[in-house]
């Protein structure tokens, strides 16, 4: 994966961040040895912005569709008020145990609710309304996963749905696949739906913030 601002800035970024606990450390460092794909984790600097979106917007009820090693579900974790919870889904048995594990030695085990299996069908068993939704799952699944969250979307909450920039492929015509063409589809549809506001950040590898209008 190619992000949108070069390493250099990246990592100076990085530097200029609150360094992340010692939990999130050691599940970056398992993932990155362990993980045939490490690159799909937020990793530490997404990782933080997606702290502080909680921690403004003080959810009850988070979703998160593409769970991976748990890092974005741990960094979520960290911020939410008394009483919130996390519901990730994810379908890779071997990523799941890797998180499995690392919730459970967290501070946090008892805020992350684990479900394994398609999200979509995760999605129909439940209620609304959600204060946050994150998505960072298979990309030509985005439009039905946005389509099937939004009815379940509380008034005042957000979705945030990561790779939109798909390394710049997605504003570069000439390059087509499934995964560049899905994305700047469900780019195309959010952009046009007018049930919604939304804000693309050049953040990692791109980040669409949608809220209802």
């Amino acid at each position: 994966m190619n992000f949108i601002v070069s390493a250099e800035v990246e990592q100076y970024a990085e530097e200029h961040t609150t360094p992340v606990a010692a939990h999130l450390r050691a599940l970056a460092e398992e993932t990155e040895h362990a993980m045939s794909a490490p690159q799909m984790m937020v990793g530490a600097l997404e990782g933080r912005f997606l702290e502080m979106l909680v921690f403004a917007l003080q959810p009850q009820r988070v979703l998160e569709i593409g769970m991976f090693t748990g890092y974005s579900s741990l960094s979520m974790a960290a911020a939410l008020p008394p009483g919130g919870r996390i519901v990730t889904c994810d379908v890779d048995p071997e990523a799941e145990a890797i998180a499995r594990r690392h919730v459970e030695a967290s501070p946090h085990a008892d805020r992350i609710d684990i479900r394994i299996g398609p999200a979509l069908d995760t999605i129909a068993t439940l209620d609304g309304p959600f204060d946050l939704v994150f998505i960072d799952a298979d990309k030509p699944n985005y439009r039905n996963y946005y389509d099937a969250v939004l009815p379940k979307l509380a008034d005042r909450g957000m979705i945030a749905a990561d790779n939109v920039l798909w390394s710049g492929n997605v504003a570069d015509e000439s390059v087509h696949d499934d995964n560049t063409d899905a994305l700047r589809a469900f780019n195309d549809h959010v952009a046009a739906d007018q049930r919604t506001v939304q804000v693309m950040c050049t953040i990692r590898d791109g980040l669409t913030l949608i809220r209802l209008a």
